[in-house]
């Protein structure tokens, strides 16, 4: 690989100073430190041979960015996607092309998620607001000799910021459009001596964007009969989707009588309650639906969350168009040094969230075979984690631990999906689900670093993981009955599926010091993503043969690590290689499954199986530069491509030919500059742009050619003034500033084949908001 070649060649071009370079004439303007745990010990970012992107949390503070789905704009090949429609409150995560996007507790993230060290085990409840935080880690590459979960695409970990001995606090409040009010506010102090205790919390309010027009008000008179409903506003709207409305607190309190123990206890809540996300219908077949177009506009939709009557249902009725979400946990992490040269770490937590949503399937105000669902998820989860960390003199150090984590879902759905196979009764297809979803995890882990000879080092680490996942199924009638179906579904009723797996995992990697500038690194590792059981089969043969075992991943990794100009312009680039196997898609003939020959299946399938393998390549380059003083730049450029080199027959959606990710390029730059106006202050201009190539969507029939989201370029503008003293700071700020008009890259098109529509959430359009903020 030429990227490659020339990486590792500017390295070892480099010259070996054995001094540290002289200081720069202005520490203002070198670039800053962060000092990061990727493995497990406080290591200067520079220094870890990981990708690794590293945000304080005065850089998300600068970029305007309060959640976390928010941080992929700047993060090479990371792609953080709100899901909305039918998956909730969930969120898919991708890092270099591997990941997850269904939110079933059935099936495990790709990439794993951290807040404190301790594992968030689903997608949903994972668009966490950045409340009071001392930085961000995004770790690129498979995890897991070091990080207590194993996770196959890589980590996101969120550091909060700890209570110390300093009296201190902050309020920030803002103002924005379509009513936007956000309130932050934290306080730190000292209880004793020893005992410290910080507390935070956020509200954040806003409308939404996306208009819910009444259909019949609309349009009188229309070819459906449709008429007005009673609760038609001005204009026909009826609601708006994309509000905003999150509540949430942490509280932490921290025992530190020496510098051999720490203890922290955390604990924190949260809570939602909003309209669903902003979606309109951007595939329309109108074939399918009477020559109706149903598409309403850039930011409207007749979706009305409503279904005819027909078979349980006696008469027709509407789900909920709004989503509540509430969760809760608690964490002890505590740490003891025996000695200088050993350290053990106990984190311990418990988590608990409820969530509850409702689904509009085909985003249209009137079909008779449409579907919908109501869903309510509660998930429990107990973790455990043991490390210690030790020293073998001068030569090098070593960690060993042990993770073992038990949680609990349980899905209480109710399911209207007569559209599956049209014109039988309707009765057949609906159904109430109350399904309990048992997994657990068991792992040890080490990882040993060693410094044969100066300026190189070597890093060997080992994981065993097993782990397990039941599944049991309940499909009952709406009204408790027992459901008598001819496809199957009420045979289900009852049913339990089994996974268990077992897993060993490895990771070698060189890094070379060949000045204190100029550090490069290499590394093989791999990964895996458990295995599971098919969370929507149609038959109880699909439920108990659906078991599918884990994807695995191995990937080759080269980078290097710099620092120029007296460390006025720092460059890291990083180039990889994935052999990625048993990828666990989507299928959609379960022939197999039921004992049929291929093809021949007579029920819908909508299973997850081993289905194919493929390879992914690509490049990262991290820039951040201070050329003069107040003047700050920083910038992302990223590359990723590969091919499949097999597809099940089982799979119809994928073609061998089909891009295995997308999209291919993503790049970003930020720009600032602190002007001091001496008495008056300092005003800072910012501005940030972040650019997505073109995503594919898939198709919407088979023989239909691919769909894309074009690429598109988002800018955010902020100008901030601070005080003198720079304890009070009033900003202006813009979000998406040239009102560019987007797509999020996920599509729910399940029924484009019955009902004829699909669609996709619309991203925010431009907003502002004025904020206050004083610090004690």
């Amino acid at each position: 690989m030429t990227v490659a070649a020339s990486v590792m060649a500017m390295a070892i071009a480099a010259p070996a100073f054995a001094a540290e370079p002289a200081p720069a004439a202005d520490d203002s303007a070198t670039t800053k430190e962060i000092v990061v745990t990727a493995q497990f010990r406080s290591q200067k970012l520079q220094d870890t041979p990981l990708s690794i992107t590293a945000v304080n949390a005065d850089l998300l503070k600068s970029r305007n960015q309060t959640d976390i789905s928010q941080i992929a704009a700047q993060a090479p090949n990371v792609s953080l996607t709100p899901m909305g429609g039918a998956f909730g409150s969930s969120m898919a995560a991708y890092i270099r092309g591997i990941g997850q996007y269904d939110f079933n507790p059935a099936y495990e993230p790709g990439v794993g998620m951290y807040v404190d060290d301790v594992y968030y085990a689903t997608l949903t409840g994972s668009v966490m607001d950045l409340l009071d935080l001392e930085r961000v880690e995004v770790l690129r590459g498979p995890q897991g000799t070091l990080t207590g979960r194993n996770s196959i695409g890589g980590a996101i970990k969120l550091f909060s910021v700890k209570p110390n001995a300093t009296n201190s606090g902050m309020v920030e409040a803002a103002y924005g459009a379509r009513n936007r009010v956000d309130l932050r506010a934290s306080a730190n102090f000292a209880l004793t001596d020893t005992v410290f205790m910080r507390v935070s919390g956020v509200y954040k309010r806003q409308d939404g964007y996306v208009n819910m027009v009444d259909y019949g008000c609309a349009n009188p008179g229309n070819s459906l009969g449709i008429t007005a409903s009673a609760g038609s506003g001005k204009d026909c709207i009826v609601g708006k989707l994309g509000e905003k409305n999150y509540t949430g607190v942490r509280a932490s309190i921290r025992y530190n009588p020496s510098d051999k123990f720490d203890w922290t206890i955390i604990g924190d809540y949260s809570y939602e309650n909003r309209t669903n996300a902003a979606g309109v219908i951007t595939s329309m077949n109108t074939a399918k639906t009477g020559g109706v177009d149903f598409t309403c506009g850039r930011f409207c939709t007749y979706a009305n969350f409503y279904m005819a009557a027909g078979g349980q249902a006696g008469q027709s009725y509407s789900m909920p168009s709004n989503l509540t979400f509430s969760g809760w946990g608690v964490s002890s992490n505590a740490t003891y040094s025996l000695s200088d040269d050993l350290k053990i770490t106990s984190i311990t937590a418990y988590r608990k969230y409820h969530q509850i949503f409702g689904t509009d399937d085909d985003y249209t105000p009137y079909s008779t075979i449409a579907g919908a669902g109501y869903n309510d998820l509660t998930f429990k989860f107990f973790s455990q984690e043991l490390r210690v960390n030790g020293k073998i003199g001068s030569l090098g150090e070593w960690t060993l631990g042990g993770f073992y984590n038990d949680q609990t879902s349980v899905y209480f759905t109710r399911q209207d999906i007569r559209y599956i196979v049209p014109g039988v009764p309707a009765l057949y297809l609906q159904f109430t689900g109350n399904d309990p979803i048992r997994a657990n995890s068991k792992a040890a882990f080490g990882t040993v670093i060693l410094h044969p000879m100066e300026g190189l080092t070597l890093t060997g680490g080992l994981r065993y993981t097993k782990e397990h996942k039941d599944y049991t199924f309940t499909r009952i009638r709406w009204d408790g009955g027992t459901l008598v179906d001819p496809f199957g579904v009420g045979a289900l009723n009852g049913a339990v599926a089994n996974y268990d797996g077992e897993k060993v995992d490895w990771r070698i990697s060189a890094d070379y010091r060949f000045s204190p500038n100029v550090m490069a690194y290499a590394t093989v590792s791999t990964g895996f993503k458990g295995g599971g059981v098919t969370a929507r089969p149609f038959t109880r043969t699909q439920a108990t043969n659906g078991t599918f075992r884990p994807e695995t991943l191995t990937a080759y990794e080269g980078g290097v690590k710099t620092d120029w100009l007296d460390r006025r312009l720092r460059l890291n680039a990083s180039v990889f290689y994935n052999d990625y196997k048993n990828m666990q898609l989507p299928i959609s003939d379960c022939s197999l499954l039921d004992g049929f020959a291929p093809g021949t299946d007579p029920f819908p399938c909508a299973a997850i199986q081993n289905a194919g393998d493929g390879k992914m390549y690509g490049f990262e380059l991290e820039m951040s530069a201070t050329p003069v003083p107040g003047l700050a730049i920083d910038g992302a450029l990223s590359y990723i491509d590969g091919e499949w080199s097999r597809i099940s027959s089982q799979v119809t959606s994928i073609k061998l030919t089909d891009p295995i990710t997308s999209p291919n390029w993503k790049w970003s730059l930020g720009v600032q500059y602190d002007a001091d106006m001496g008495s008056n202050g300092t005003l800072t201009p910012r501005l940030d742009l972040a650019h997505t190539g073109r995503q594919s969507l898939g198709r919407l029939a088979i023989t239909a050619p691919l769909d894309y989201n074009p690429a598109m370029t988002l800018a955010n503008a902020r100008l901030t003034w601070k005080n003198p003293g720079k304890d009070l700071a009033i900003s202006l700020e813009v979000s998406n500033l040239f009102d560019k008009y987007y797509t999020l890259p996920i599509r729910f098109a399940a029924l484009y084949a019955f009902a004829g529509t699909g669609y996709s959430t619309v991203g925010r359009p431009r907003e502002w908001a004025i904020s206050v903020k004083k610090t004690f």
